[in-house]
């Protein structure tokens, strides 16, 4: 777990690994939900932290002068993603999952939504503790990039409440 006292590669190697067991998480809801709008947002979700991890990926790679283009691709399939960028092992979360896809789909979204919020919460507090000002600007890019999935999210509850309704 970041701590903001990394240097900015190897902050970015943790953000990177966060954000890619939030989209492992983000497949395996989508798999599982059985409403196609439910289903529909987890996929988005999960495309858009697969951008993340792109965004992060070239910023690694430009620090490196692209050296490591071959490395970085062995090193994002081969390593295990435990925790999402929420800070929440994927294992606690899937058994959630279970429970809410299930049952009440629009718990599984108040998930994503936790799961988001905390995110937002975890970048913003490390681009103010941050020593590098450089992983403070890539942080605080994160910080936006999470209140658009909250806000997206927040969009598609009340999309569902309506139509519940």
């Amino acid at each position: 777990m970041m701590t903001g006292k990394e240097d900015l590669l190897q902050a970015l190697v943790e953000a990177f690994l966060m954000e890619k067991g939030t989209k492992l998480f983000y497949d395996d809801a989508a798999d599982k939900a059985t409403n196609p709008e439910v289903k529909k947002t987890f996929q988005v979700l999960s495309d858009w932290e697969e951008k993340h991890m792109d965004f992060i990926q070239d910023l690694y790679q430009s620090m490196n002068g692209d050296q490591e283009v071959k490395s970085f691709e062995e090193f994002k399939e081969r390593t295990e993603s435990p925790l999402t960028e929420a800070g929440i092992p994927i294992k606690d979360l899937e058994s959630k999952m279970e429970k809410y896809i299930y049952k009440d789909e629009q718990a599984a979204l108040t998930l994503a939504l936790k799961i988001e919020g905390k995110a937002s919460n975890l970048y913003y507090n490390l681009s103010r503790s941050a020593a590098d000002t450089n992983v403070q600007v890539v942080f605080k890019e994160m910080v936006e990039q999470e209140a658009l999935h909250i806000e997206y999210l927040n969009k598609m509850k009340k999309k569902l409440t309506e139509a519940h309704e």
